[in-house]
């Protein structure tokens, strides 16, 4: 089955583009292994001239992204985007989120969906479609918005796997927490789920893992390609019996969203080195795992820095209902492991009772998935896709900043001219602390 991306805006348009790249460097070595083909098929069809062209859709509403775009993909000698499967202006949403929402978002909308129509057409069958955005600027997060809300009316039985970039906590533009308000509070009655990287931990990753001295947003974008390419290409699931996941979307859903009010995914990743430092390094799954599980504990998104003081409440502690500091409670875990001995993996510290909610046995909670082909350099690797309080600190971030502009109405009148009410501010704050406070007390 297959997945059609949606890339929107500048950031949209360039993690697309590396994930793209990314995928088919892989695809090209598992071919002369295992999954070379189910990969091809999930994310590049090809024309009649044996061209892989990318299942995507690329929109923004300046053409300057999406040109250079197509053609460093087409210059890639690997792989090119459709020659028509791509939409922009000369017009930005500037930054604003009610400009691209209200005003680009349904001038454009026939176009748009008729792109994604056509797209979603030359899949034989449709795993879902995946919008990747910003949450900070206008046109990735106004019109991904509206984009999104068109793409639920339009195929509505669809899975839809929004995925988000956080901004920096320090500021890329001002309005930036008004438009991440805005954005969520829609996606989250939008989207089956919402997977989330963060800017702060992707600078981070490298600058202290990678030893990047002059960091520039490919190098950021291609470090989030690589955990989304580790989550999305084939693998095979607990009870597949020999066969690679056929829907990766519906089954990362039904796998980590098991609640509405639980939508929220993160992802952590082992090892991220140089490539020079490969060579000389040895890992082995019991070492990988074990930092991999304290990560997922203290919510450390690296592996170096990790608070080994953390850890999960024992049983007297949960019978007696007694307070654990700093522990990252999980609502449901996906261990998706790639390369050599992968079935010789223990994976049963992920299984203890204590990681979880009380509602939900660990058993249901926990999935593994297994490749025995290495990813993208790395000999043996582990991905975690985690639903889990790790987001909850950003996003309370975020939105009392944003409620402290908005009850001096600090730039608000940037939003009613093209039509978002105050009453429209009020609901998504209101929707989001409803989320902070399902995710604070997961218990």
């Amino acid at each position: 089955m297959s997945v059609v991306t949606v890339q929107l805006g500048q950031c949209g348009n360039q993690v697309g583009l590396e994930l793209f790249d990314v995928i088919s460097n892989d695809a090209r070595e598992a071919q002369r292994r295992t999954y070379g083909s189910a990969c091809y098929d999930r994310f590049f069809h090809q024309t009649t001239n044996g061209e892989l062209e990318a299942r995507a859709v690329l929109i923004d509403m300046e053409p300057k992204v999406i040109n250079h775009s197509m053609t460093k993909a087409a210059k890639s000698g690997k792989w090119r985007y459709g020659e028509k499967s791509h939409f922009s202006q000369k017009q930005g949403s500037g930054n604003n989120w009610a400009n691209g929402f209200c005003v680009h978002g349904p001038r454009n909308k026939e176009v748009v969906e008729e792109l994604v129509r056509r797209e979603v057409e030359r899949c034989e069958r449709l795993a879902g479609l995946m919008p990747i955005m910003s949450v900070a600027g206008g046109t990735g997060s106004g019109v991904g918005t509206y984009v999104t809300q068109c793409l639920r009316d339009t195929f509505p039985k669809s899975f839809i796997l929004n995925h988000l970039m956080w901004p920096y906590s320090t500021g890329e533009v001002i309005v930036q927490n008004y438009n991440s308000v805005l954005t969520l509070a829609k996606l989250y009655r939008l989207s089956d789920a919402i997977l989330v990287h963060e800017n702060n931990t992707i600078h981070r990753i490298c600058s202290q893992l990678l030893n990047i001295k002059h960091i520039t947003f490919s190098d950021v974008n291609r470090v989030i390609a690589h955990q989304l390419g580790s989550v999305l290409q084939p693998a095979l699931t607990q009870d597949s019996y020999g066969t690679y996941s056929r829907n990766p979307l519906g089954e990362l859903v039904t796998s980590l969203v098991c609640h509405p009010e639980y939508k929220l995914l993160g992802v952590y990743t082992i090892p991220q080195m140089p490539s020079s430092s490969i060579a000389y390094s040895t890992f082995t799954w019991p070492g990988l795992l074990k930092h991999l599980r304290q990560m997922l504990v203290s919510n450390t998104k690296m592996e170096e820095g990790i608070d080994w003081q953390v850890r999960p409440p024992s049983n007297f502690e949960r019978t007696r209902g007694l307070p654990t500091h700093n522990f990252n409670r999980s609502l449901a875990n996906l261990l998706i492991l790639r390369g050599k001995d992968v079935y010789s993996a223990e994976t049963g510290n992920f299984e203890e009772p204590a990681l979880y909610t009380s509602w939900l046995p660990s058993n249901e909670a926990f999935n593994a998935w297994k490749s025995t082909v290495p990813f993208d350099k790395y000999e043996k690797s582990a991905t975690l896709v985690n639903n889990s309080q790790s987001l909850l600190l950003p996003l309370d971030n975020i939105v009392e900043k944003a409620w402290n502009m908005f009850a001096s109405r600090a730039y608000v009148h940037q939003y009613t001219k093209y039509g978002i009410t105050e009453e429209d501010f009020l609901e998504s704050f209101t929707s989001l602390e409803q989320v902070i406070s399902s995710y604070r007390h997961l218990c």
